[in-house]
């Protein structure tokens, strides 16, 4: 009740206070577009949300557009990049236009960042490719505090820093994450992103929240496993999600199990806390994740 509260006490504030710019975290978007009432409140003095610090999926920033009537800058960066550096401007925020797909990009370059997606082995992989993203600004750090060795394993010899994180550049220069590295899932060999999965569950209209995250199999060495919040009064069953998810996406990505909970953990940023939610499953075995 206490969090329904503070939730609505965040739209009185938008109509009272007449807010023009605000940042949320996808997480809090996910609630506030639940709040009773919203639909009717005035919500007229909002010119632009910013977003950012963790996956949105589409579902959900398409009922934040439709619900604050405003435009939507999502950034992307990291600490070790002073904040944002990459941005999907208001313009490719239209759920209805021809560009509906970048709903699912970071965006674009900042001015004096450069991005550059890699392999295994560090070399450049062509373009609709998942690899590591590696960003090259002035923004970067100069490294971590008394840490030499982290810092030369994150910052390469020609500047370009390692995010840890997955995904592409299309051929217009869009930025789309999969996910962390650290979180893939790696499925009798295919790879499994969990963003791509849990995307494709926030569709459900009984699904509240989600996370997927990769337990142990004997025969396939992890297989993706859905922890999901239902919906108020929902009835969604494990059959229901998994068929979901199968009819959506290719069969190795889809989870094989599923867990319900009341809730998510996440952190003050409203990212989930995954390796909280895998550790039960790992513990003593031969795989550990961060």
């Amino acid at each position: 009740m206490y969090a329904q509260e503070r939730q609505q006490a965040i739209v009185d504030l938008i109509t009272r206070h007449r807010v023009t710019h605000t940042v949320f975290v996808p997480a809090l978007l996910q609630v506030l577009v639940t709040v009773p009432g919203i639909a009717e409140a005035d919500l007229s003095s909002l010119r632009c949300i910013v977003y950012g610090a963790s996956p949105i999926s589409e579902e959900v920033l398409v009922a934040s557009i439709r619900t604050f009537g405003c435009d939507f800058l999502q950034a992307y960066g990291m600490t070790e990049t002073s904040g944002g550096c990459v941005f999907l401007p208001p313009e490719d925020h239209d759920p209805d236009g021809p560009n509906r797909h970048r709903l699912r990009a970071a965006g674009l370059a900042a001015p004096g960042t450069e991005l550059k997606v890699v392999d295994a082995e560090l070399r450049a992989t062509p373009v609709g490719t998942v690899g590591e993203i590696l960003i090259r600004s002035a923004q970067n750090m100069a490294g971590y505090w008394n840490q030499p060795e982290e810092t030369a394993r994150t910052i390469l010899d020609d500047g370009f820093l390692r995010t840890g994180d997955a995904g592409y550049l299309d051929e217009d220069g869009y930025l789309y994450i999969h996910d962390r590295v650290k979180d893939m899932i790696i499925s009798g060999g295919e790879n499994v992103y969990p963003a791509e999965v849990e995307n494709r569950l926030m569709a459900h209209p009984e699904i509240a929240d989600v996370a997927v995250i990769g337990v142990p199999d004997d025969k396939w060495g992890e297989t993706p496993k859905a922890i999901v919040v239902r919906s108020a009064d929902a009835t969604v069953t494990e059959a229901d999600v998994i068929a979901w998810a199968r009819a959506g996406l290719a069969h190795y990505k889809c989870p094989t199990t599923v867990e319900w909970r009341d809730e998510l953990p996440r952190n003050p940023s409203g990212k989930l806390l995954k390796n909280v939610l895998r550790e039960p499953y790992w513990a003593g075995k031969e795989r550990r994740v961060g």
